[in-house]
């Protein structure tokens, strides 16, 4: 698999995430890839492109218990995902904040086995969108272009890009939007070639 694989897509200013972080960490080993592509586990990673967070907070926005959320947050350490970045003296207790070691994770070379492990980001959107849908308030486009291999990876990247903007705007409102995007080969169909003039006065 190339690494075009996105677990989060994003970069942003410097207070987004509150802590300091590398901007793009390649993950491939199979903890890796279990850790990033659990839905529980990719929706801590989302929440905590925003900033540093407890397992506290991540189970209240998760609507989960603590100790469901705390055995997802330890995978995560375990595979180097997230780190403690600062700690809150409570009650006598030290309360971790968790903050992710990259802002972009990219998937690498890995085994076909573990393909079976990254869910397909495109249909769990659909899925997602379905009320967005019926309540007419879905923007989407679906194009398709016949262009060289190596121009579709140029525009991916600006996909990539776009992307990484997106999630670096400041958190404010009272709405969560969703961004997805996805570049494919087709077996979609294509016009014949352009006959010229001269072809056509030869014939």
């Amino acid at each position: 698999m190339n690494a075009a694989n996105d677990v989060a897509a994003g970069s942003s200013g410097p207070s987004t995430p509150d802590h300091d972080l590398d901007e793009t960490r390649t993950i491939g080993a199979p903890d890796e890839i279990r850790a990033a592509f659990h839905p529980v586990r990719g929706v801590v990673l989302d929440l905590l492109l925003e900033r540093a967070a407890s397992v506290a907070e991540l189970a209240d926005a998760l609507g989960r218990p603590k100790s469901t959320v705390a055995h997802h947050v330890r995978v995560l350490l375990d595979a180097g995902l997230v780190r403690v970045v600062r700690t809150r003296r409570v009650r006598a207790i030290d309360e971790r904040f968790y903050g992710r070691t990259a802002r972009h994770f990219v998937v690498g070379a890995i085994a076909a086995e573990q393909l079976d492990l990254i869910g397909n980001a495109l249909v769990d959107a659909a899925t997602e969108s379905a009320a967005a849908h019926a309540a007419d308030d879905l923007r989407a486009i679906h194009r398709h272009v016949r262009v060289p291999r190596e121009r579709a990876v140029e525009f991916w990247q600006c996909v990539v890009d776009l992307a990484a903007e997106f999630v670096g705007e400041p958190r404010a409102g009272d709405q969560v939007w969703a961004f997805v995007a996805g570049l494919y080969p087709t077996e979609h169909p294509v016009l014949p070639p352009v006959v010229s003039a001269e072809d056509v006065r030869a014939t």
